[in-house]
């Protein structure tokens, strides 16, 4: 049980502090979006390439951050089934959901999406658009990243279950805060 105990803990700090980098980056998407706004709208100039940062952004803060999401219990799920039952019954929902339905997903994107991403390295694609960002195969290679940090959450979600289950409620989810509806 120590190496569980220390694979959750290993897996938890690793998206904790890279979902914490990475949502400094929705400032960074904030800023530049300002900038194309004021710079279209007050100046009349526009770069492709700004406005493609800002895009880009986005879906690396979404993908890169979907770990941290998953680490922190704030996915979609049903929680009318799920928030007014006991802890052992939070911890085989979470169980079966990852080995069930998170994993063999995670399988499925890095089975699809490998070849795209291989094929965008080999080309060393850059964005369609005159003028925008070049290296769009990074952005590619996010995907491949997503299924990483997510498939290691999920892990850690299943080995922090079967903690719990076995007499470890110090793994016990955080409770939500419920407040008005």
């Amino acid at each position: 049980m120590n190496g569980l105990v220390a694979f959750v803990n290993l897996v938890d700090r690793m998206n904790e502090r890279i979902g914490r980098g990475v949502a400094w980056l929705t400032l960074l998407m904030v800023l530049i979006t300002f900038a194309v706004v004021i710079l279209r709208y007050v100046y009349a100039i526009g770069w492709v390439w700004l406005q493609e940062s800002y895009v880009w952004l986005h879906g690396i803060v979404f993908m890169v951050g979907a770990g941290y999401t998953l680490l922190h219990n704030a996915h979609v799920r049903v929680d009318i089934f799920y928030r007014p039952n006991t802890a052992r019954y939070k911890a085989i929902i979470d169980l079966l959901g990852s080995l069930l339905l998170l994993l063999p997903i995670v399988g499925v994107v890095i089975f699809v999406s490998y070849d795209y991403v291989l094929d965008s390295w080999l080309r060393l694609e850059e964005s369609r658009e005159a003028g925008g960002l070049p290296a769009l195969f990074l952005l590619k290679s996010i995907i491949l990243l997503f299924c990483l940090l997510i498939g290691l959450q999920g892990l850690s979600l299943a080995a922090r279950s079967v903690l719990v289950l076995t007499g470890h409620p110090e793994f016990q989810p955080e409770e939500e805060e419920t407040g008005p509806i």
